[in-house]
């Protein structure tokens, strides 16, 4: 499946199918992260059951801590 994520066109697997699977594949599910699917902000507890299709576009903006 091919997807645009921030700006990049990226080749997933067909499994990687919802916006929790493409968190857990990029290993951002433990942070806090904003997600948009085609510019609309996706609800943490709608990321499971949002499914991605292929040509989708997404930004994920998430948070580092630090000083």
């Amino acid at each position: 499946m091919t997807l645009q994520i921030n700006g990049k066109q990226v080749e997933l697997p067909d499994n990687v199918n919802s916006v929790k699977k493409l968190l857990l594949h990029y290993k951002l599910e433990s942070r806090i992260a904003v997600v948009e699917l085609n510019k609309e902000i996706v609800k943490k507890e709608e990321y499971e059951k949002r499914k991605l299709v292929n040509g989708d576009t997404l930004e994920i903006v998430h948070f580092i801590g630090g000083g």
